[in-house]
């Protein structure tokens, strides 16, 4: 019981030494993956920025609207088109129901040489139209 008695202020010096040494590995630990988390949570916020800016910001824009120059009587063309800050897109003569976005492709089946007409509406009003001419050789 003596050697208890001695020994307690050491055992309990060195249970404080260990819990103190525990807490900074772990709070160390925890500091550093926390850190690393914040970094890479800034570099996804500014790859997000850039991207956007490479699509033209939060401006309406047509990005793409392109198809073949000509077909062959009775085949499919398809039309692709991407459009930026987009709240509603329509192509005339309408060809199916459009949504907005960064690259969506459709079939066309023109039975004559045939103007599309690509129109990309934003929720203020404004609009832009960018057309493309399909030729329907026999």
């Amino acid at each position: 019981m003596k050697f208890f008695r001695r020994a307690l202020p050491y055992l309990t010096a060195a249970l404080v030494i260990v819990i103190a040494y525990d807490g900074w590995i772990f709070y160390s630990r925890w500091s550093g993956a926390r850190e690393a988390r914040q970094a890479e949570a800034l570099k996804r916020a500014k790859d997000a920025r850039r991207d956007l800016e490479l699509l033209g910001g939060d401006s309406l824009k047509i990005l793409d609207f392109y198809g073949p120059a000509a077909i062959h009587r009775g085949e499919r063309a398809n039309i692709c088109y991407g459009v930026n800050a987009a709240d509603r897109v329509r192509i005339d003569p309408p060809v199916e129901q459009l949504h907005p976005a960064f690259s969506h492709c459709l079939q066309v089946a023109p039975l004559k040489d045939t103007d599309y007409k690509l129109i990309a509406e934003d929720r203020a009003g404004h609009s832009v139209t960018q057309s493309l001419t399909i030729k329907v050789v026999p």
